[in-house]
């Protein structure tokens, strides 16, 4: 989330004690970050494109899509922030937008792992019990929880606007940079609790989902009861899987980061080490790179979605015709 973000941010506002290095990073973070932005956008607004598109015919796997969506694009929309912040080795936007950035990306980053974590559960009763996902899986409803998840998200991203601001560093170059005013004790109990809340414990809930949907599969399997619909929940449980797990590759490299630099008595406010530079970028890197594997893994994993993508397109190419 902006938090770890924010960490990595601040890693490489002046804090790195090889200067060459920095330079690279100056240089290098703006071209990856450029190239995630563009991706990212585009990818995520063709899934929005065909997903608004089945409107009519959608089901609640399809509305927490396009809420995981929603939320990466809104996390993409405060990736800029940091990388001029990068490339200028200072925060030049100013203590309200500090906070706000701060919290619109933990916000973001947390509702996508609630929602990850709901599509889970979704898919447990989907597949497990249909009866039941029947009845309370409607694309109302689905919705409705969709819309709630915010609302833990925001509380837990709430600190960001109360304790952070723009103020004067050592290790920065013009001494402004965008940093926690916790207390060490404070940042640490803060990044414990966001680090089981917005991360471990969804992923042992989506970890208990799936196990007990591979059990049910492979128990089905054996007893010669798959039919051709139990095969297709089988495919977008196996989508979902994959969802699941870039999310979680990609973001673990950052909360591990994160607890490092907290851990660190020396870190107090800022969230500074020297140690920390070339994992930092990669840690970094990947954490913005989540935000476009989702609609890659849609590509690659479903059929349905190619299909539609294919529609799309060919829509695209006859309008262009008729226009021209």
């Amino acid at each position: 989330d902006s938090m770890l973000l924010r960490n990595a941010t601040d890693e490489l506002l002046g804090n790195n004690s090889d200067t060459r290095l920095g330079n690279v990073e100056r240089v290098l973070v703006p071209i990856l970050d450029a190239l995630v932005l563009t991706l990212g956008v585009v990818g995520h607004t063709m899934v929005m494109v065909i997903l608004c598109g089945r409107r009519r015919r959608g089901t609640g796997t399809d509305v927490l899509i396009l809420a995981l969506s929603a939320a990466d694009l809104l996390l993409l929309s405060i990736l800029p922030f940091h990388t001029i912040a990068i490339a200028l080795q200072h925060w030049p936007f100013g203590d309200v937008m500090c906070r706000l950035v701060g919290f619109m990306g933990s916000a973001c980053a947390s509702t996508s792992s609630f929602t990850l974590a709901t599509l889970a559960v979704s898919r447990y009763l989907t597949v497990v019990r249909p009866t039941t996902a029947f009845t309370l899986l409607s694309p109302r409803r689905v919705t409705a929880v969709a819309a709630a998840l915010w609302v833990p998200a925001c509380g837990l991203a709430a600190p960001q606007l109360a304790f952070r601001l723009v103020g004067t560093q050592h290790q920065a170059h013009d001494g402004h940079a965008c940093f926690s005013v916790l207390s060490h004790t404070d940042q640490l109990i803060y990044s414990l609790c966001h680090f089981l809340v917005a991360f471990l414990f969804p992923l042992v809930t989506i970890a208990v989902a799936y196990i007990r949907i591979y059990m049910f599969l492979w128990g089905s399997r054996r007893a010669g009861r798959m039919p051709q619909v139990e095969r297709y929940q089988r495919k977008v449980t196996h989508t979902s899987a994959m969802l699941v797990l870039a999310f979680t590759i990609c973001w673990l490299p950052s909360y591990g980061l994160t607890l490092a630099l907290v851990a660190e008595k020396s870190s107090m406010a800022t969230g500074f080490s020297p140690r920390y530079g070339a994992f930092n970028v990669f840690a970094r890197l990947m954490a913005t790179s989540s935000t476009v594997m989702n609609p890659i893994l849609y590509v690659l994993m479903s059929q349905k979605f190619r299909q539609d993508l294919i529609k799309v397109f060919r829509k695209e190419r006859k309008n262009g015709r008729a226009e021209v």
